[in-house]
């Protein structure tokens, strides 16, 4: 269960916007897009529907449940890696690029996905891993095999009679090291990832032109976007010069946003993102706000919009500051008020379950802050990413022991505070608030063996709430958290308001309630979100323009002239005069 914690510190900034600069905003960010407009479905394919009873998600897992994605009205899905891949982080250890992962299943099998999806009218995103491939990729077998060989280039060589190169961290490794020694040639091989996770060479031209081509033959079978994974890490100064001693705490500072990354990323729209009705996205939004717009700005021609971490890092085992949490993401919002545009999001495949992060996931509390998270998510300006899961208020799990983790961050992250001799409790206590398994565990279809996810063993364990907390037991319950979420997507995709309207935060001072509003076109609503286990009220003089209330995640509201009353966790949008 996740407190909030009282913040320490009043806010030292002020949000305060006439009508004059709202209506300018509104002007600004008037330029409609399908991707502005889209609200994307994350599907992490190993854990949404097993056809097979192998224990592992696939392609035809997804085709029988594609009815129950358009019933959700999303209008996109985000697909993590499907390719071929030994599996040494989940398929984002690329070993054919142009291959489907056996344990997913088949190209055809893909098409018929796609086909599936675009007859629904859902559009998919593909995740392109091209910061690294796998070691098993045939462009590592060769490049590693001499140092003469014409793949050499593809990645980051250092001779071993140079020395050993100065320290690179990595994110993966047991040791922390992101230099491997390789006795085949007798050199280090670079890896910011795990050890099977070599760093591909942007610098050569053959590289990036391998990559286009990728792109392209995924764009000719009519994908509708990419998503860069890491990519903000892919360019790199190739001397290796020596970094200062805060790296490992402070990596995005020195990795990300480096070199000649710029120039690629306006290549690869020339090449690829220009010819096709695609939308691009990349992992990262760089070291500060120049870099975000340097990436995503509409004249830059890179990408269309940032995925910042900031927000979603807000989140601590000890809880968090609302104040905190209102501040950050008024401050993205406010910086891309008039250039670029955003992503809103609070859970992925490399966090923890959302409402046992920013939520409260006790069984008094799970089903409200649930609906009052998606209330968030699907009324800030941005494009809305909503993890499979979450819909239904899925939580995290409990493991006790490394053992039963399987991901290679917590597994490695074990063995490296052991090396070093660090504290093991206090990291067990911490993977069991943030490690991505929790957000990884099956999904939860209905009260049967493994919640319907497989007729074997499922490759996670399922979560043991599963009986309680499934499509099935919630689809026919009006109150349920999956029925506000599509009540909530049908809301936001009938009021343009809620996507392209402007921000404005109200009263960022109040220690339990986030209040803001959205204007756009005459068009005005506010929101009222009590991110607290108790009652809590805020006096707004927009209460008095109420004109309707446009959903509740409660069954009642409390407004007595300019004061709202909320019950706790209750979220509320009201349309006004």
């Amino acid at each position: 269960m996740n407190k909030l914690v009282t913040p320490l510190l009043a806010l030292f900034f002020l949000i305060g916007c006439g009508k004059k600069k709202e209506e300018q905003k509104d002007l600004s960010q008037s330029e409609e897009k399908w991707w502005k407009e889209s609200i994307i479905y994350q599907i992490y394919p190993r854990s949404f529907k097993d056809s097979d009873g192998d224990g592992v998600g696939d392609l035809k897992g997804i085709i029988q449940q594609l009815d129950y994605i358009k019933d959700l009205g999303v209008t996109a899905v985000w697909l993590n890696p499907i390719y071929s891949s030994p599996n040494d982080d989940n398929g984002y250890d690329v070993s054919d690029y142009r291959n489907i992962m056996a344990d997913f299943g088949t190209m055809e099998d893909f098409d018929m996905l796609l086909k599936g999806m675009h007859d629904r009218g859902i559009k998919l995103i593909m995740d392109v891993v091209v910061n690294h491939s796998s070691d098993e990729h045939e462009w590592f077998k060769q490049s590693r095999s001499s140092r003469d060989n014409p793949f050499r280039d593809y990645y980051h060589w250092w001779p071993a009679e140079k020395g050993k190169p100065n320290y690179r961290y990595s994110l993966f490794d047991e040791k922390g090291d992101a230099w491997k020694y390789d006795s085949i040639s007798d050199a280090f091989y670079l890896h910011y990832f795990s050890q099977k996770q070599p760093d591909l060479n942007w610098e050569n031209p053959k590289v990036r032109q391998e990559v286009y081509d990728i792109m392209k033959f995924w764009a000719e079978k009519g994908v509708d976007g990419f998503r860069l994974d890491a990519f903000q890490f892919a360019a790199k100064d190739t001397t290796f010069p020596a970094f200062p001693d805060d790296l490992q705490t402070n990596f995005i500072q020195y990795y990300a946003v480096q070199g000649n990354l710029h120039e690629y990323l306006k290549e690869m729209h020339e090449q690829v993102f220009s010819k096709y009705d695609v939308m691009s996205v990349a992992e990262g939004a760089g070291r500060n706000f120049e870099d975000a717009h340097n990436l995503v700005d509409a004249d830059r021609n890179e990408l269309n919009m940032a995925y910042a971490f900031e927000g979603v890092d807000i989140a601590k085992p000890e809880g968090y500051s609302l104040s905190h949490f209102k501040e950050v993401f008024t401050r993205w919002d406010q910086e891309f008020a008039k250039e670029g545009w955003l992503s809103i999001y609070l859970a992925n495949h490399d966090q923890a379950r959302m409402v046992s992060r920013f939520g409260n996931d006790s069984p008094k509390f799970r089903a409200p802050s649930a609906k009052m998270l998606n209330t968030f998510i699907l009324s800030m300006r941005g494009t809305p990413y909503c993890y499979f899961g979450d819909e239904l208020g899925m939580t995290n799990s409990s493991f006790e022991t490394i053992e039963e983790y399987q991901d290679i961050a917590a597994i490695n992250g074990y063995k490296k505070v052991v090396n070093e001799g660090g504290d093991i409790e206090a990291y067990m206590e911490n993977l069991k608030f943030g490690s991505r398994d929790y957000g990884r565990t099956p999904m939860q279809w209905d009260g049967s063996p493994n919640a319907n996810f497989t007729s074997g063993t499922p490759w996670l364990p399922v979560n043991d709430n599963y009986k309680t907390i499934n499509v099935e037991s919630e689809k026919n319950d009006p109150n349920s958290v999956l029925n506000h979420f599509r009540r909530m997507v049908e809301v936001r995709k009938s009021n343009p308001v809620l996507v392209y309207g402007a921000y404005t935060l109200l009263q960022p001072e109040h220690e339990q309630i986030y209040a803001y509003t959205r204007m756009w076109k005459g068009e005005k609503m506010l929101v009222v979100l009590n991110f607290s286990e108790k009652n809590a009220s805020i006096s707004l003089k927009e209460a008095k323009s109420i004109k309707e209330e446009v959903i509740n995640n409660l069954q009642s509201i409390d407004i007595k002239d300019e004061t709202i009353n909320l019950l706790p966790y209750q979220g509320v949008i009201f349309s006004l005069q």
